[in-house]
């Protein structure tokens, strides 16, 4: 007698890297009261990935490439998945223990939950800048929340920042109600999938939850370009959303990068991990750093009224900054 799932884990893959079987097979190794199944899409790996996958005791969906997108596929598959939860995460994200999917399944005793999401904790080999920027998202707090407003005109009047605290959500260690995402899919999105989803269940009368106890190892170290790419989306995201933008005017991207810079350099000589070598180092990178990050965090604000202008140097800069990311 087979026992359906009540658990979906699902794991979108595109040449997951050799890490990858280690990081499955602590996902295989989860500690759950209840069945579950590992539910796969891998979008064209060519690296030996799906060649593993078509190995292991999981379900596994392959779709070519180009028709991977970060909202659609996880629609894809939540409506595949058997389980009522369905954990969401990235083929690069480890569990630190073996409860990681039980503390946030156990988020769904609460009917009004819609959605949860856990802690991340950088890479051990996470740069300086990196770590502090993981430090200062919302999914590296040790303090347990629920989200939830008591009306979207409770939600509008608040200030942009304190709307992205109230909707934060991040699909790199999550959990939905599957009902509850059949009813209100993930839109077709290049970036933050999450936060939008996040945003409309909570106007929907839904409450999220942040659970820290249920931890993952995950960060990236990426080219200053990628990054830059990064921001930029990030950022066209936060204002579309909820008003975001941090450096509103071309004159303010001095201060904000000078006051970046200083930032980073207390950061790097507060790293005990650094000789001195290693800080003069990451020293020399600060004013470059924060000045990519000050000029995607204007462009991509910008961007949202400039695009519905039609304005070409614009669009030719969306075209550029969304590829890849």
């Amino acid at each position: 007698m087979v026992i359906p799932p009540v658990v979906s884990l699902f794991v979108p893959t595109w040449n997951a890297g050799p890490e990858f079987p280690e990081i499955l097979g602590c996902m295989q190794r989860q500690r759950l009261d209840r069945p579950f199944e590992i539910l796969v899409i891998d979008s064209g790996s060519t690296d030996g990935t799906v060649e593993f996958l078509r190995q292991q005791p999981i379900r596994l969906i392959e779709i070519p490439h180009s028709q991977f997108n970060h909202g659609l596929t996880r629609n894809l598959g939540i409506r595949e998945a058997l389980g009522e939860i369905v954990i969401l995460t990235v083929q690069d994200a480890r569990p630190a223990d073996d409860l990681w999917m039980q503390r946030l399944v156990d988020a769904f005793d609460d009917a009004r939950v819609a959605g949860a999401y856990g802690r991340q904790i950088p890479r051990p080999d996470a740069s300086p800048f990196i770590r502090d920027r993981l430090q200062g998202w919302l999914a590296a707090n040790t303090a347990p929340r629920t989200q939830s407003v008591t009306s979207p005109e409770e939600f509008e009047a608040l200030a942009p920042l304190d709307k992205v605290r109230r909707a934060a959500f991040d699909n790199v260690s999550s959990g939905v109600r599957r009902r509850i995402a059949l009813d209100i899919p993930f839109r077709e999105r290049r970036f933050g999938e999450d936060l939008d989803w996040a945003h409309r269940v909570l106007l929907a009368g839904y409450a999220i939850l942040y659970e820290p106890r249920s931890c993952v190892i995950h960060s990236h170290e990426r080219s200053p370009w990628y990054e830059l790419k990064r921001v930029y989306l990030d950022h066209q995201n936060l204002y579309r959303l909820f008003g975001v933008h941090v450096v509103p005017r071309r004159q303010d991207l001095i201060w904000r990068t000078i006051a970046g810079a200083r930032h980073a350099l207390r950061t790097v000589a507060r790293d005990p991990s650094l000789g001195f070598a290693g800080r003069v180092s990451w020293w020399c990178r600060a004013i470059p750093y924060s000045f990519a990050q000050s000029l995607a965090q204007y462009l991509g604000a910008r961007s949202v009224a400039q695009l519905g202008k039609r304005q070409y140097l614009y669009r030719w800069l969306d075209r550029l900054f969304g590829r890849a990311v």
